[in-house]
């Protein structure tokens, strides 16, 4: 399987101390690599830094430390992606990744197009509660006004593939009569996400201010079908009201 990014080439010396490999080592590191696993280091590398940048986010996360989780010099660390910068890039990039490689294991094309909306629902729902990491990580972005996944083709690529997975389930919906007001998909994208990842990211100031458990069974399955019927009945009537 290829890489999800490309092995940068060998690093060159850097008057920047601490940003990139120096070229008298870089001989050495690419004998090392040879006898390691660097995917299943690479891999390790993400993982460490995914918590790390959703915990204490970008201007927080240290490099040092997700070094120490992973055992991994840091001198390796910025020989596979350049610099922070590109361990965060390459760390938002896996994780758009991850959540829509499942959502194409889903067959929704097996499905009608109502089963279909609703198994999507569920799994957006399920995943993020059980994701917490997943939805700090993509908040901390927004608070960078996504100015680091500007700097990434590949996420508007692998997320192009739920906005075409929602059209074609809109698309025999309209067909076989399930819903009747044509909104774009990017629109149900949109209360999907929204519904399911407000509950998790917003989770602990709601249940301080309310004194609600939203990670509760019965709550969460009472949100879960409100979702469905909110989405549903919305593609389903014909007219916005004043």
């Amino acid at each position: 399987m290829s890489p999800p990014f490309p092995l940068p080439h060998p690093p060159r010396a850097s008057t920047k101390t601490g940003d990139e490999v120096p070229a008298e080592d870089a001989s050495k590191m690419v004998k090392s690599v040879r006898k390691l696993d660097p995917e299943g280091t690479k891999r390790e590398i993400l993982r460490a830094a995914r918590a790390e940048f959703a915990e204490k986010g970008f201007s927080g996360a240290r490099i040092d430390e997700i070094g120490a989780r992973t055992k991994t010099a840091k001198r390796m660390i910025y020989y596979y992606f350049g610099n922070k910068e590109g361990l965060y890039i390459a760390a938002l990039e896996q994780a758009y990744s991850e959540i829509r490689a499942l959502e194409r294991t889903l067959e929704l094309d097996d499905l009608s197009a109502d089963d279909a909306l609703c198994r999507m629902i569920d799994f957006t729902f399920d995943y993020e509660q059980a994701n917490v990491e997943f939805v700090r990580l993509i908040s901390c972005e927004n608070m960078n006004y996504a100015r680091y996944m500007k700097d990434s083709k590949k996420i508007r690529e692998v997320n192009s593939n739920i906005i075409e997975a929602i059209e074609k389930i809109l698309d025999r919906g309209y067909l076989d009569g399930s819903f009747t007001r044509h909104a774009p998909p990017e629109d149900v994208h949109f209360m999907i996400s929204a519904l399911c990842f407000y509950r998790v990211s917003n989770q602990y100031t709601f249940s301080e201010i309310f004194g609600c458990d939203l990670a509760a069974p019965d709550t969460s399955a009472r949100h879960k079908n409100m979702i469905r019927n909110a989405i549903r009945s919305y593609l389903r009537s014909t007219e916005d009201h004043d």
